[in-house]
């Protein structure tokens, strides 16, 4: 995996640095970027989930996490929680974005809408449809966790649902695949706005 390596020296970027009991994380993301990512957090489908992340966002992205109790519910949720603190604060003021993404993504027999709205108000309906207990190593409930705490924190409205599918795998890939390109459309600088996309004037 390879990343630029100056992520920081761009405009709408972040550098997160999160140290608990529990874990040691740090997050590096660049908005405008070519989807080029590094992540090593030791859960290798976690580390899949969030490279899809990346890529299919265009962020280029840089995420380490640690264990320091061993447990790996407090990775999965920590790296969630750092990975979205990372993303709110690179957008910045909101300025000139687009502000609504959706997505249709198709994964084999999966299929996953998103619909995002980077208003400052958080709202999230998710709908995974996952019904096995462990998927890759990682339990159901962990997954959905992940997903939850991602979106709980981007300060954001958030609708993600699954369709139909069969292969849990597909459906939570899937689902972060159209998160990613819902999220790129809105995040996208609009050229033709000017300041916040609002009536209010502030978003």
């Amino acid at each position: 995996m390879t990343l630029l390596t100056d992520l920081t020296s761009k405009s709408r970027s972040a550098h997160i640095v999160r140290n608990t009991r529990e874990t040691s994380l740090t997050v590096d993301a660049q908005i405008d970027g070519n989807g080029q990512f590094s992540v090593k957090t030791d859960i290798n489908f976690l580390d899949h989930l969030i490279s899809t992340i990346g890529r299919h966002s265009m962020i280029d992205l840089a995420l380490t996490a640690q264990s320091n109790d061993h447990i790996v519910h407090h990775v999965i949720e920590d790296t969630a929680i750092a990975l979205s603190q990372a993303l709110d604060m690179a957008l910045l003021e909101r300025q000139n974005i687009r502000r609504f993404g959706y997505a249709s993504v198709a994964m084999d027999d999966s299929l996953a809408y998103v619909s995002v709205d980077l208003v400052r108000r958080q709202f999230h309906k998710i709908e995974l449809q996952l019904v096995n207990n462990m998927t890759e190593g990682i339990l159901k409930e962990d997954l959905e966790h992940f997903v939850r705490s991602l979106v709980q924190n981007l300060n954001a409205c958030t609708h993600i649902e699954i369709r139909y599918g069969d292969n849990d795998h597909h459906k939570i890939e899937a689902a972060l695949k159209a998160f990613a390109v819902a999220f790129r459309m809105a995040a996208t600088i609009d050229n033709r706005g000017i300041g916040v996309p609002s009536t209010k004037g502030e978003i």
